[in-house]
This record gives structure tokens, sequence and C-alpha cells, in this order.
């Protein structure tokens, strides 16, 4: 789905999956020798994926938080669909840029992706922005939800507990 009514291509500048799930677990650090590793964990709501392409600047994250937040993909306990922010659901995060990946040979190229800096920033803007309209809705603040987020440009570990699959691509 475009949700910016672009077409695929060069125009996109953002590319998200979405999944409906119960539980999730993300490794955000690995162990080390004196120290465990780190985890966040979130119960039921939405894993969104994320990635950034060259081009995207920050007026297309209040956009995007909007557009996903509010998007009825989350099923109810009597089957309807409703937005993670009715549901009300928490929201964990990830940087994922394989997302932007394109096929070459038998390989795959990432060359349309952000640069990882300018990356770091969108995303942590994406992040802060998924935070505020958390805290904004009144159902996700009377029920204690939360934006949970993995860290940039790191390689991590995800267990996830999906009550589907229910997935969508969205491209911005």
């Amino acid at each position: 789905m475009m949700a910016g009514g672009g077409s695929s291509g060069d125009s996109v500048k953002a590319r998200v999956l979405l999944q409906q799930c119960l539980h999730a677990r993300l490794q955000v650090r690995p162990p080390e020798e004196e120290c465990e590793a780190q985890w966040v964990e979130m119960n039921r709501g939405m894993v969104i994926y994320v990635c950034f392409f060259k081009g995207a600047t920050e007026d297309i994250v209040p956009k995007m938080v909007n557009t996903l937040l509010n998007m009825k993909l989350s099923e109810t306990d009597s089957g309807k669909y409703t937005s993670v922010l009715d549901l009300p659901g928490s929201v964990l995060i990830i940087p994922q840029a394989t997302l932007g990946g394109r096929p070459k040979g038998k390989r795959m190229q990432y060359h349309g992706n952000i640069d990882k800096d300018d990356g770091q920033k969108l995303y942590a803007s994406f992040v802060s922005h998924c935070e505020n309209e958390l805290s904004l809705a009144t159902k996700c603040s009377e029920a204690g939800t939360e934006v949970k987020h993995g860290t940039y440009g790191n390689r991590q570990v995800l267990m996830l507990d999906t009550n589907g699959p229910y997935t969508h691509l969205m491209e911005f």
C-alpha cells in the first residue's frame, strides 16, 4: 500500500512493515563478559519495522506516525479491527534496513537506503513521535501501554508471538 499516494521507485522515502502481536521481546544489547543481554518487551499491540531511504526528511515522520497508529489494523477480542491507539496496544519499533534491499544477481543491495547518521536522526524522531502520540491517547494512557524500540544500526534478536500472521507493508 502506498500511504503517501505516490508510486513505487525513487519517490518512496520510507518503508514499514506492520505486524500485529500478542507479545514481543527484542534484544537490544548482546551479552558481554560482565553483563547480561538487554531486552525490551511488550504485550499486545503492533510491531513496526521501519527503513528510511535516501531523500527522506523530517517532514515525513509525523505523517507516517499518524497513519500507522490510526489505521484500523489491530484485532479486538470480538474480532473487529481498530487502531492500536483505540485497542489500546503497545508499540515496538525496530529499525530494519533490510526492507530497503533490492536483488542484484544472487545478492541484495542497499544503495537506496539513507546514510547511517541521517537514518539514526529520523529513527529517533519516529520513536519520539510515536511516544508522544501514545501518551496523548487517553485509552493508551489509562491502560499503561508503551512504546519500546530497538537500537539503530545494530543486529538484534526478536522473539514474537503473533495473532495472525497479520502483516502489512506500507510505503511513504
